[in-house]
């Protein structure tokens, strides 16, 4: 299920970078990167945004793929179904999202990774898979998104910028409603689906989370973010809201941003 090991332009030689598919379909893959030296490497799992669409690619987060490897840690950067790819929105994305995710249970032994210390990072979008996962575990075994029994512990997650409450993003109508099309429906024509694929109503994970949000964000506005630290908090969860002034949306995924090394410094915090 594996294409040869490549490299990307200007990829450092002390790296090794493979595309590797975790499933059957196109869009079901994720590249590798892996540090030189013995393992097991902590691995940073990068989920990309662009509101669940297919007009966004992984593409949006190589660059950090490449800084985090840079820095001795491998790096999964996952695609996946989207809205308006064949299977994608609901439940194909979120399935994929949870695939990738175990999918390194069996990349572990061949690159020696280290399961014990993985951390989801998304961007928008991805923040809200990101957080997802971290509560996946929660959902009933009859959910249509509910993958497995035992899924990867993740020992911490990071969103950036994400839309990690559902409804309240489906209440702003943010991206010309595009919740709608993600779950088919509004919160009161699909409740069951709202309930199960929005981290907000799952909580609490029992996952350390970081929320990074740039308080001039225009797309994704700063105050999800709030709202759900404090309902995060309020259920006992372990969480951090890191609100930078004068950020906006896409410098938190620019890796020569003050942001991204804020967030490298979480990662880093979680990893332990």
């Amino acid at each position: 299920m594996s294409t040869p090991s490549e490299r990307l332009p200007h990829q450092a030689a002390a790296t090794s970078f493979h595309r590797l598919a975790y499933g059957g379909n196109p869009f079901q893959y994720g590249e590798l990167y892996v540090p030189e030296g013995p393992g097991p490497h902590p691995v940073v799992e990068l989920i990309h945004g662009g509101f669940w669409r297919k007009a966004y690619d992984l593409t949006l987060m190589q660059g950090l793929a490449q800084n985090l490897v840079a820095q001795g840690m491998a790096a999964w950067n996952i695609e996946y179904r989207r809205i308006g790819n064949p299977g994608g929105a609901w439940p194909g994305t979120f399935l994929d999202v949870a695939a990738a995710t175990d999918y390194l249970n069996h990349l572990a032994p061949i690159y020696q990774l280290d399961m014990q210390r993985v951390v989801a990072v998304g961007h928008s979008a991805g923040g809200h898979l990101a957080c997802w996962l971290a509560c996946r575990h929660l959902l009933p075994s009859g959910s249509a998104i509910h993958t497995s029994e035992t899924p990867l512990k993740l020992r911490g997650v990071i969103s950036q910028a994400g839309v990690v409450d559902l409804e309240q993003a489906w209440q702003l109508g943010l991206s010309q409603n595009v919740v709608q099309a993600l779950l088919q429906g509004s919160p009161a024509e699909q409740p069951v689906r709202y309930a199960e694929a929005s981290p907000a109503v799952l909580l609490p994970s029992g996952v350390p989370q970081i929320l990074v949000h740039g308080s001039i964000d225009d797309i994704v506005p700063v105050s999800i973010s709030r709202s759900y630290a404090h309902r995060a908090s309020a259920t006992g969860d372990n969480v951090q809201l890191l609100e930078l002034p004068e950020a906006d949306h896409f410098i938190l995924i620019d890796p020569n941003s003050e942001a991204w090394q804020l967030t490298i410094k979480g990662i880093k915090h979680l990893l332990g």
